[in-house]
């Protein structure tokens, strides 16, 4: 119990993240009142460690420019200068004072009752559309016969040691350092990309890699084996079946789970990264940070079912290994028309 205690804590603490208020400035390089809305927002950033202010340089960045004028006329407002500060519901245009402790007052209205920026239409995209997206993409990683087979392995190694009672515990401890590692590579990726603000050229590069991943699962289902496999590669194989069987303890089942997202990442990381355009293109920071918890909980969720199902004798090890077996082609069809649609969709809604 202890240790669902533990895992209980790290989901609350990821949580966390992804509940933080959002505030938008959008300001000009040179302009005296954006200078000095930019020193007041710095001077009160230690003050909301909870408020992540996000800053918009308009006049040297077109999409930063294109953003702004996406956020007034979402908001009603025409995008008639800068500084502009979106918060909740609320606009400030300008500086003074005056405007500053308005700012204060309602940073301090929002913190309290978690206020939500408006919804961004961006390009055509509504955000509420990137929902079945990131539904479609994540279950092309859950079903991916890689996470199936480590999973497998590792329970399979504990039953060995004669310690049934620890499979729960010891599964339960991988499937969480999988959804940890996951999460904090997803983060760390979308942070990257929306602070490069890349986003527009990545978001076509990630359709296009969106279109070849699906290929290639497709290829997998109807010549499996030949040239290459969307899987682990065959060389990684063997160092991988013996860095899990070396396991026995729960402990080592947590740790080892961030070792094997590294060689998960070649054969799940196609999905993810195409999500993750999604989220750089569509998505405001806390609305990404929450479809990224949704995105992992569906792709752990297989795991958890085959846990469960191993350590209350409803299935064994082996019939699940020989149900992978069975299924594999067939996982790839499936994962492959579903990759293949969501990019052809992001480049025609691109164009």
């Amino acid at each position: 119990m202890k240790r669902l205690g533990l895992f209980v804590f790290f989901f609350i603490f990821l949580s966390s993240f992804a509940l933080a208020e959002e505030m938008y400035i959008f300001y000009g390089q040179g302009c005296p009142h954006c200078a000095n809305a930019l020193g007041f927002l710095n001077s009160i950033e230690d003050k909301y460690p909870e408020l992540n202010i996000i800053k918009k340089e308009t006049y040297f960045n077109e999409e930063n420019r294109n953003l702004f004028f996406e956020f007034a006329q979402s908001y009603g407002m025409d995008a008639r200068g800068v500084p502009m500060i979106f918060i909740g519901d609320k606009v400030f245009y300008g500086f003074d004072d005056d405007i500053g402790e308005d700012i204060e007052k309602e940073i301090n209205v929002c913190l309290k009752n978690n206020c939500k920026l408006k919804t961004i239409s961006k390009n055509g995209h509504i955000e509420s559309l990137t929902i079945p997206a990131v539904l479609f993409a994540a279950l092309v990683d859950a079903i991916n016969p890689c996470a199936f087979a480590v999973l497998i392995i590792l329970l399979t190694t504990i039953l060995a040691a004669g310690i049934r009672r620890r499979v729960l515990y010891a599964g339960l401890a991988f499937i969480i350092s999988i959804y940890i590692s996951y999460f904090f590579m997803g983060v760390g990726i979308y942070s990257a990309i929306s602070v490069s603000g890349l986003s527009n050229k990545f978001y076509l590069i990630v359709a296009i890699l969106a279109i070849i991943v699906g290929l290639f699962n497709l290829k997998d289902y109807f010549w499996y084996g030949k040239w290459f496999i969307m899987e682990v590669p065959q060389k990684w194989r063997p160092k991988l079946k013996a860095l899990i069987k070396s396991i026995t303890s729960v402990h080592g089942a947590f740790f080892i789970g961030f070792a094997v997202s590294l060689f998960l990442l070649p054969c799940t990381s196609g999905p993810y990264v195409v999500i993750l355009g999604l989220l750089a293109k569509v998505a405001t920071k806390n609305y990404a940070f929450v479809l990224l918890l949704l995105y992992n909980f569906v792709f752990i969720l297989p795991m958890l079912i085959i846990t469960l199902a191993v350590t209350f004798g409803l299935t064994t090890t082996e019939k699940a290994e020989k149900w992978r077996l069975k299924k594999l082609k067939v996982l790839h069809l499936i994962a492959g028309l579903i990759i293949l649609g969501l990019g052809l969709y992001m480049l025609i809604s691109l164009i």
